[in-house]
């Protein structure tokens, strides 16, 4: 059950537009091991400017 509802929230995330933090562990330890992974709020503020672009507004259409 456990399971079940971490891959529901990790979907809804996803169809917000938020990116998983989980993952992006999980891909710095396999890829990039002898990097320091960004903190939950650093990836967050990371994506969300990547999402916005560096005015921080939203897009247009």
């Amino acid at each position: 059950m456990k399971a079940l509802l971490d891959r529901l929230r990790a979907t809804a995330r996803l169809m917000v537009g938020q990116p998983d933090y989980g993952a992006y562990l999980a891909h710095m330890a396999a890829h990039h091991p002898e990097r320091a992974p960004m903190t939950r709020v650093e990836f967050f503020r990371d994506r969300e400017q990547a999402r916005y672009g560096a005015r921080g507004g939203g897009r247009c259409c």
